[in-house]
């Protein structure tokens, strides 16, 4: 038998929400295998769905904006070891001037290119810093981009919403649709814009955790219940089936097409990018 250690069981609790005893009682049946271990409580209905394994204690800032009347944005997540860091006026100037920066760079490029930067940074405040990630959407056709912080920088989102006609991006009911779409994604926090992104390998794996919950009921009935279960899965991780924040009776989807009509355009959501502090 494996020997289960107090800080094995914390940190599976940590990450379930589920009894002290359960999580011990699934890591010695898992042999000490926290992943396993999990997988076991969610099959028997324990775990809550859903909740990250993994806390970090990574601190910093996140920081966006939107350029050329809406055709362009950028936005920057720059890690810092302590949340004072993270508030140092300094690091937030710091952090601006990257983000000018960022306008010149595709996804991923900017660390390289700061690093100089980065040295004397770090040398200034005494603690680590680092450039983890740059995302820079460009708008294709008539649209717009739009950017919003949240929680004072520990969340950023950027989204490309689509239409048909340039004019359209001009009137309130669009601008407003847009801000909500980037409050929404801020709460509600997609994986995925649409099913065919989402990862066969993680559909199946959700497939094969709900047919064991259901085991012990006629195979037909097996299958009728996991297909629910993955299409309320679906609505979870993926913007465009998500109940919308402000009205639960309309998918993204609905919304979309509701303010399209509106409108008089059709309206889709391109791509959005979601960060946050040391997710």
């Amino acid at each position: 038998m494996s020997t289960i250690s107090a800080a094995q069981v914390k940190e599976l609790r940590d990450a379930t929400n589920v009894s002290m005893m359960e999580c011990k009682r699934a890591l010695v049946e898992a042999g000490g295998d926290k992943d396993k271990a999990m997988r076991l409580l969610r099959e028997s209905g324990l775990a809550i769905a859903g909740k990250r394994a993994e806390k970090t204690a990574n601190q910093g800032l996140i920081a966006a904006e939107v350029l050329d009347g809406g055709k362009k944005g950028v936005m920057v997540e720059v890690n810092c070891e302590t949340d004072f860091v993270a508030r140092n006026e300094d690091f937030q100037k710091f952090v601006a001037g990257l983000l000018t920066e960022a306008r010149d760079y595709a996804d991923g490029e900017l660390a390289d290119a700061v690093k100089d930067q980065l040295a004397d940074q770090i040398a200034a405040i005494g603690e680590n810093i680092v450039v983890r990630r740059n995302a820079r959407f460009v708008c294709e056709g008539a649209g717009h981009v739009a950017s919003y912080i949240h929680l004072g920088g520990k969340i950023g989102i950027l989204v490309e919403v689509g239409c048909t006609r340039d004019e359209t991006t001009a009137r309130d009911e669009f601008q407003e649709l847009v801000k909500d779409i980037t409050l929404h994604i801020a709460a509600s926090n997609p994986g995925y814009l649409q099913r065919d992104e989402v990862p066969a390998d993680l559909i199946e794996a959700e497939k094969s955790i709900f047919a064991k919950q259901a085991e012990g009921k006629p195979a037909n009935i097996v299958d009728k219940i996991v297909e629910g279960k993955i299409d309320k899965y679906y609505g979870q991780i993926c913007l465009l089936e998500q109940a919308f924040v402000k009205d639960a009776d309309l998918t993204i989807t609905q919304l979309l097409d509701s303010k399209g009509k509106a409108l008089d355009d059709t309206l889709t959501i391109r791509r959005f990018l979601r960060y946050q502090i040391g997710a």
